[in-house]
């Protein structure tokens, strides 16, 4: 084979590595306002461009801060005033930087929600995108997950972990560390999703059984939702 025909595929493979920006696969983007209570658009989007970059593919964009934060999405605008603003998530997770700074991974779901801050400014995680962050984490940061049961818990535990793709174990005086973690608990209290610290530390998700099962059967039983199983 001549140089001359070796040169095109070469490049080709060049021009493909640089600025390591391409990835394989897509991302999924949600629009929803009033914490998931409407659903203004769901699509997707290729993996590999930023947050900022998939929403402005499939909405109409306004920025401040030097295209750094939204201000609106399709004229829905935040407002101090109001104190509503746009938020975002990927996987579940609250985003810890700007939108123009985080690079979407195959796989990964990216959720912006207007709503008010006048109760809650942050909200860490959210239950809204399960079964993430469980399955894809955060900036690639993703973690094993342990499912713990209380005695007479062990079938529900059993049928969310293999939702979650954990390991099931019974449930000791200490939950393990550096490890996102599901509870199927026998108590009476709610359902509830929890993290650490964010973005990045372990996840903790508080089923009932019943949830459990209800959630093993039909995963997007809370899709959209900040909290709690209905």
């Amino acid at each position: 084979m001549s140089l001359r025909r070796l040169a095109l595929p070469v490049a080709v493979l060049l021009l493909a590595g640089c600025g390591g920006q391409r990835a394989h696969g897509t991302a999924r983007v949600w629009i929803t306002r009033d914490r998931g209570s409407a659903v203004l658009f769901t699509g997707r989007v290729p993996a590999g461009i930023t947050a900022m970059q998939a929403l402005d593919r499939v909405a109409k964009v306004k920025t401040r801060y030097g295209g750094r934060f939204v201000q609106s999405i399709d004229g829905l605008s935040g407002s101090l005033s109001a104190q509503r603003d746009w938020f975002y998530f990927v996987n579940g997770i609250e985003g810890d930087r700007s939108a123009a700074e985080y690079r979407l991974h195959p796989g990964d779901l990216e959720w912006w929600d207007y709503r008010s801050w006048r109760h809650a400014m942050s909200v860490p995680v959210v239950i809204g995108a399960f079964p993430e962050p469980f399955l894809h984490g955060y900036d690639g940061s993703w973690r094993p997950t342990r499912v713990v049961y209380e005695p007479g818990a062990r079938r529900a535990a059993q049928a969310i972990a293999r939702v979650v793709h954990g390991q099931v174990a019974p449930l000791t005086p200490e939950l393990p560390p550096n490890v996102n973690v599901v509870l199927v608990h026998r108590g009476v209290g709610p359902s509830s999703i929890a993290i650490g610290r964010p973005p990045t530390a372990p996840v903790l998700l508080s089923l009932t059984p019943r949830d459990a099962l209800r959630l093993a059967r039909e995963p997007s039983l809370v899709r959209f939702r900040y909290q709690g199983v209905p």
